[in-house]
């Protein structure tokens, strides 16, 4: 990889965004909707690997149970079981994504969910930009683990 992270996240190693291009500002100073934004797309990668490193391959199979881990519900369910071990900084950028006006609700989430979903697509975001890839790594990896343990 070619690119370099801008700012330093919540510890672990820093390293280099997956791709060369560069986000216009530092992690902190970008909006939370735009955090929201690609940590939607990097939170999707993480529950396609998670899923295909199952035994079960069929993409109908697939797809089902990714809906199950990436609708707003369950993200909003897996911010509350992460919530007791975010560090301050991930607090403070939780609670801007929980407070960042969208405009626009999904039609199989309440707000309140959906504003939830939001921090922790925020909370991916800022991790995935700041070059905290360890930390965005474990808490995924255990979030989804502590999903599936409630089901």
């Amino acid at each position: 990889m070619t690119g370099a992270s801008h700012g330093n996240g919540s510890g672990g190693e820093i390293r280099p965004l997956w791709f060369p291009y560069q986000a216009s500002k530092p992690a902190r100073l970008l909006p939370p909707l735009v955090l929201a934004y690609i940590g939607d797309a990097v939170f999707e990668v993480a529950v396609r690997q998670y899923l295909i490193a199952r035994p079960n391959l069929r993409p109908h199979h697939l797809h089902v149970q990714a809906t199950r881990f990436v609708s707003a519900k369950s993200q909003a369910r897996l911010l509350s079981l992460l919530e007791p071990e975010l560090t301050e900084e991930e607090q403070d950028i939780v609670r801007k994504g929980r407070n960042a006006k969208s405009g626009s609700i999904p039609k199989n989430a309440n707000v309140l969910e959906y504003r939830h979903a939001t921090a922790m697509e925020c909370l991916v975001g800022y991790l995935y930009y700041s070059g905290s890839h360890e930390r965005m790594l474990q808490l995924i990896d255990h979030g989804l683990k502590l999903l599936e343990k409630a089901d």
